[in-house]
């Protein structure tokens, strides 16, 4: 035994709990416009991709799968929650690009009624609004997944967070493509 599963322990707590407020803020953000013509604008469109995104990530069964460690229940203990934090940090990982997506997205509608200023879409507004598609469109191509997992490697680092035995972006990324989704 390496004297470390009460690290582990916490380091679960701390991902599971960044999780649980990453889920709070994405069931909170709209997905219905106020008015039915923007349905299926962009921004409203991502968010309502946000939306499903998240409920999948929140539904996701856990791997429960956990290989037999030799060494005792100590080991065995460990090889558990080498796995729970797995789980949880691919959750993290994902609800974290969700979250900025949907900022992305929110971002927009305040672009958007900004140009707008309370009238309806119409030809003197399409440059600049063009120019707010093309800019969500922009700010979304900026989520990838190396930038999603530098960033929260480095506010954990920041806060003092034990990370020794975080889990690879390419482990993150297979639990992902593990978990397809049904609709």
């Amino acid at each position: 035994m390496d004297g470390l599963n009460e690290y582990r322990t916490a380091r679960v707590a701390e991902v599971l709990s960044d999780f649980r407020t990453l889920q709070y803020y994405i069931a909170a953000a709209p997905v219905d416009p106020p008015n039915a013509e923007d349905y299926y604008t962009e921004g409203w469109a991502a968010l309502r991709q946000c939306a499903i995104d998240g409920q999948h990530i929140l539904n996701c069964a856990a791997d429960v799968t956990v290989p037999r460690a030799n060494g005792g229940e100590a080991e065995q203990a460990k090889a558990e929650l080498k796995q729970v934090l797995l789980d949880a940090y691919a959750r993290r990982h994902e609800a974290q690009k969700i979250y900025l997506r949907q900022a992305a997205a929110q971002r927009w509608i305040e672009y958007r009624e900004s140009v707008l200023q309370g009238q309806r879409p119409n030809s003197s507004h399409r440059r600049q609004l063009r120019a707010c598609d093309d800019q969500l469109r922009g700010e979304l191509s900026q989520i990838t997944d190396d930038a999603i997992y530098q960033e929260l490697r480095t506010s954990d680092m920041n806060m003092g967070r034990w990370t020794a035995e975080d889990p690879s972006l390419r482990a993150v990324l297979r639990w992902v493509r593990a978990r397809p989704r049904t609709t």
